[in-house]
């Protein structure tokens, strides 16, 4: 196998065993790049030349025997994190020029561990998205199917680490944006509770559901990312002093005896066939592992969506008032005044996605409207929670489709905003109660499209999920296929 095609375990015993430096890493996935960006589009911009500096540092500490959890290994960023120096743009218009002062915690975490940047993956704008369809800078496509889409608005992490045009990176999710876009790309990710991971650097769509998290080739490389990435940061207000477990440790426990909950809300009528049928599958590998599957109930479900859509755009309406021509991005010209540089500016800046969320969010939390939308969303978010810390005390962990379909055709959903919504049906409950999720392969279409299985657990327990989840990936044993670009 070629190097880019290793996982990061993988190449650190190689490292560690003098085979390979971080040189060599680097030179063979940006050759990789070099071979399939040009159909995926996984990027929005490079970091070559500072990777290979970095690199040369690596292999330094690599000689002196100073090697870190990623010393060497190239992660791709999300356009949605700060990056001192380099562009970070949010896949908009409006951000098309701008250079960060300052690294995200992230970012400077994954430094201290000795990681090699590629550069800064594609997205949906702001992260408004479901495929990757909206950024300013194109498409990103699914590298096991080129005419579809990769999920989103993470997809261009997804689909650099599924191309392996990176050996792993980072995304945010926000209502699935980590979770869909790994099922449908065939690879793991994970969005940890929120304030495990800080958020200081992450430009903000909507502050309470947003969350920094792993995509990775297996579940024991989503627990070193974790290792990395995980832990109180005093400089981002939710970020919860808690002390970080070894989330490696997780990886050879086994499930025998665990609870497994199935959540009836979730399989409803128009899941996709073939979906269900790898959840079933999923749901007899469990048991034949030792864990039992026990029906739960869910009762707020069916509102997840529709507080969703209030909270978030009303979150995303106060955060991105800021965008506005004056203090940096683009700015509209041959203005008459401040006035109509403002609306010049963001009318050009923002593409039809946002521009319609902004709207919906500020009509909830304009006057008169408030408690009738976004305090009323507010009360059920509160019971959508409760929801899941009753059923948790029927189950260790719970058992859903990542997403109700796999990839779709670029272009099918763009004109129904309603169906592309409906995507995130499974992934946004999540967020709206803080919860941890992980999104695993568990199987493919007839037409080679993979499928995610999605594993949800009480606060702060991302030990339990990598538990489980490793569990299963090795009685899957679906490694082995790879997209044939």
């Amino acid at each position: 196998m070629e190097l880019h095609q290793l996982t990061i375990h993988e190449l650190q015993k190689l490292i560690r065993s003098g085979k390979v430096n971080s040189s060599d890493i680097v030179k063979s996935v940006f050759k990789r790049i070099d071979a399939v960006e040009g159909s995926v589009h996984a990027y929005i911009s490079f970091m070559k030349e500072y990777a290979f500096e970095e690199a040369a540092k690596a292999d330094r500490s690599i000689r002196e025997g100073n090697i870190q959890a990623l010393t060497g290994i190239p992660i791709a960023l999300k356009d949605i994190v700060c990056t001192k120096g380099f562009l970070t743009t949010c896949g908009s218009r409006i951000l098309y020029n701008y250079i960060p002062p300052y690294d995200a915690t992230v970012v400077e975490k994954l430094k201290e561990a000795g990681a090699v940047f590629t550069g800064k993956t594609n997205m949906d704008e702001f992260a408004m998205g479901s495929s990757t369809e909206t950024s300013h800078f194109g498409i990103t496509k699914n590298p096991w199917a080129l005419d579809r889409i990769p999920g989103g608005s993470s997809g261009g992490s997804a689909a650099s680490v599924a191309a392996d045009e990176c050996i792993a990176s980072i995304g945010s999710d926000t209502g699935g944006s980590i979770r869909q876009p790994a099922a449908l790309c065939g690879v793991v990710g994970m969005k940890p509770t929120y304030g495990r991971v800080s958020r200081y650097g992450l430009i903000a769509f909507a502050s309470s559901l947003d969350q920094i998290g792993p995509f990775t080739k297996d579940v024991e490389d989503c627990a070193i990312m974790m290792n990395v990435i995980a832990g109180y940061d005093p400089r981002e207000s939710t970020s919860v002093p808690l002390d970080v477990p070894d989330y490696t440790a997780f990886l050879s426990r086994g499930i025998d005896g665990c609870k497994v909950g199935i959540p009836k809300e979730y399989f409803i009528e128009g899941i996709d066939p073939e979906v269900t049928e790898a959840i079933s599958r999923a749901m007899k590998a469990i048991e034949g592992l030792g864990a039992s599957c026990v029906e739960i109930s869910l009762p707020h479900t069916e509102y997840c969506l529709a507080v969703y859509y209030i909270i978030a755009p009303a979150e995303a309406s106060s955060n991105l008032a800021r965008y506005d021509g004056v203090k940096y991005g683009f700015r509209a010209e041959d203005c008459r005044d401040l006035m109509d540089m403002y609306k010049k500016t963001r009318s050009a800046g923002f593409g039809a996605e946002v521009k319609r969320r902004i709207m919906i969010g500020t009509y909830a939390l304009s006057s008169g409207y408030y408690d009738a939308y976004y305090k009323k969303a507010s009360q059920v978010r509160a019971l959508i929670k409760r929801d899941f810390e009753e059923a948790f005390k029927d189950c260790d962990v719970i058992l859903t489709p990542t997403s109700p379909t796999p990839a779709f055709k670029i272009g099918e959903k763009m004109d129904d905003p309603l169906q592309m919504y409906l995507s995130d049906i499974f992934t946004i409950s999540t967020n709206l109660a803080g919860i941890p999720g992980i999104s695993v392969p568990c199987g493919f279409t007839r037409q080679g499209l993979p499928i995610g299985a999605q594993f949800l657990a009480g606060h702060f327990e991302e030990g339990k999920l990598i538990q489980i989840a490793s569990a299963f990936e090795k009685h899957a044993n679906l490694k082995q296929r790879r997209p044939d670009l």
